[in-house]
């Protein structure tokens, strides 16, 4: 039913471009959100009808008079009835206050099993009437050390213009994002490019470049025998889930979403 409601909000839309490499499993179905992935996020929150605040940076979860008392990196601390946390799995281990007591001995055992992938993004943007000149809207590069993913995103999304430039995304190999976590990102964009340079030499140059690290890019171990979410604390209600509770795809982070839904909506 998400998916059908999506598809009919023209907000997904089945990929039709030509991905090299990639390995189709059975009775799947593939699908491109023409407007990128975070149109997808905002169509629910727009559904919501909440109001939503972003670059507020959580340090901080303690209870005070029933309530959480939730404190951020810039502003005042926040009092609210009922928390869900989101966030990549090893973040909820680094917060501060009451919530370090309140994760029982098995729980943080559970939680400190999840492991995630890390990897580098690099963004190559190009003036408006630039040809690539290559055949693929994707490819999957099976044997190079450094890159594991093109994408040249319009054509990928099937939103082709004349009038907007194209840009290729490449993605990182598992193994180099690993190697390179606390590398200076100029370099590693030096690295990437000469590898990308090797794979497609007639590429032109690009106007613009973004380097972008993905320290929690895939969940590589979930947390075992879980629901999709985590009760931490029950009055006032402290729970957690996201693709560390289930598995770093569309599907398990629907799952997870449906689990917290159902555990927040019995407890009010």
């Amino acid at each position: 039913s998400f998916y059908e409601e999506l598809l009919s909000h023209g907000i997904l839309k089945p990929l039709s471009a030509p991905v090299e490499g990639l390995v189709v499993r059975e009775g799947s179905c593939n699908y491109v959100a023409p407007q990128g992935i975070s149109s997808v996020v905002k169509y629910y929150l727009k559904q919501s009808g909440a109001d939503v605040f972003y670059e507020q940076q959580v340090t901080h979860i303690s209870l005070r008079d029933g309530k959480w008392e939730v404190s951020r990196k810039a502003g005042p601390p926040e009092q609210f009835d009922v928390v869900i946390l989101t966030i990549p799995v090893p973040q909820i281990l680094q917060l501060q206050g009451d919530i370090v007591n309140i994760i029982n001995e098995s729980q943080k055992q559970q939680l400190e099993c999840v492991s995630y992938s890390s990897r580098y993004a690099l963004g190559l943007f190009y003036e408006a009437g630039a040809q690539l000149g290559v055949p693929w809207a994707a490819r999957y590069i099976a044997d190079n050390p450094c890159v594991r993913f093109l994408s040249i995103d319009n054509k990928k999304r099937n939103i082709e213009s004349p009038e907007v430039g194209p840009s290729l995304v490449v993605h990182t190999t598992v193994t180099f994002g690993s190697e390179h976590l606390d590398s200076d990102p100029a370099e590693v964009q030096q690295i990437i490019l000469s590898h990308l340079e090797r794979i497609v030499p007639s590429l032109p140059k690009p106007s613009s470049i973004k380097c972008q690290k993905w320290r929690y890019s895939q969940v590589t171990k979930a947390v075992p025998n879980c629901p999709g979410q985590m009760i931490l604390h029950t009055e006032p209600l402290l729970i957690c889930g996201g693709d560390g509770f289930t598995r770093s795809n569309f599907d398990g982070c629907i799952e997870s979403a449906v689990s917290l839904a159902e555990a927040v909506k019995s407890h009010l």
